[in-house]
């Protein structure tokens, strides 16, 4: 079998295709997921807190400095609204996937089926068991 064949039949199995789509649908999930955070859910909250734009929002290590030889070096900040976008755009996230699996679960859970009838050998085996005891 060649190495095209072989790659082919890799390439085209269930598994790989289906985790395919999951990872490009994903992406655009998380996509939309930083746009809600980022534009509608932090905008309102920073407003409330009293106008702060929390992707600004930073601790300034070191301010921002020309060198000698006239070039401009950038402050060092620790970007505290960011990360704090980011755990809110992990938390929404994580809350979705749960979902998604809860559901996925519910469906795929099987209802408990009643025992079934015992067989017919075992029935006749129970009653010449009980009538050896009388």
């Amino acid at each position: 079998m060649g190495m095209m064949s072989e790659f082919k039949e890799f390439a085209m199995r269930g598994s790989v295709v289906d985790l395919a789509v999951g990872v490009v649908i994903g992406a655009a999930f998380g996509k939309i997921v930083t746009a809600l955070v980022d534009k509608v859910i932090m905008p309102p909250i920073g407003l409330l807190i009293g106008g702060v734009d929390f992707s600004k929002w930073v601790i300034t290590l070191k301010e921002a400095t020309v060198d000698a030889a006239g070039e401009a070096v950038p402050a060092v900040v620790i970007g505290i609204g960011e990360f704090l976008n980011a755990v809110i755009q992990f938390a929404i996230l994580a809350f979705a996937i749960f979902l998604l699996v809860k559901a996925i679960n519910r469906m795929s859970k099987k209802e408990e089926a009643a025992p079934a009838a015992p067989a017919e050998d075992v029935l006749l085996l129970r009653e010449i068991r009980d009538s050896l005891k009388r």
